[in-house]
């Protein structure tokens, strides 16, 4: 598939087939996460897979009760580690780096026929506590992975014109 149409393609997804994922598959996407670019090329980022029924529900439990967690054929948690190296901004550059990995996981999703979604919104604390992460790490978010059962329609998006600027802020 060709990158733009991957793009183009790329969607939410919140509802999945009960259908175990093939193994192949998810390695590649993990290749893709793999291959994602850092700061400093310090790949700061580690990847748990949950695949075991109760732990889904228990991962969905944290996500706030959306049940549709679970459903999912693999859940992924991105931890980031190496988590005091900072940008010019001060700000972390492994949040930003697992970001970017991440990405790459929903973009290789698209290409393998799969669907993700990124959940941002999570108790923390018990996520760290049941996912037993140390604490000088920090998980980012989970992904969810599989075959989709949904086919959401695009969503709007913003015109060039209104997120681009040359030279200057504004202009």
């Amino acid at each position: 598939m060709e990158l733009f149409d991957i793009l183009n393609k790329r969607r939410s997804i919140r509802a999945y087939k009960k259908e175990p994922l093939h193994k192949e598959k998810l390695l590649k996407v993990l290749e893709a996460a793999r291959l994602a670019q850092s700061a400093n090329n310090r790949q700061p980022w580690r990847f748990i897979i949950i695949q075991d029924e109760d732990n889904k529900k228990k991962i969905a439990e944290i996500c706030k009760g959306k049940k549709w967690v679970a459903e999912a054929s693999v859940i992924l948690a991105g931890v980031a580690v190496d988590t005091d190296y900072r940008m010019g901004n001060g700000r972390p550059a492994s949040d930003i780096d697992l970001s970017i990995a991440l990405t790459q996981i929903s973009l290789a999703a698209v290409d393998q026929s799969l669907g993700t979604c990124w959940i941002g919104s999570f108790k923390y604390d018990e996520a760290m506590e049941f996912l037993k992460i140390p604490k000088e790490n920090i998980i980012v978010g989970f992904m969810t992975l599989g075959y989709p059962d949904e086919s959401p329609a695009p969503k709007s998006r913003k015109s060039m014109k209104e997120i681009i600027f040359r030279e200057f802020w504004g202009e």
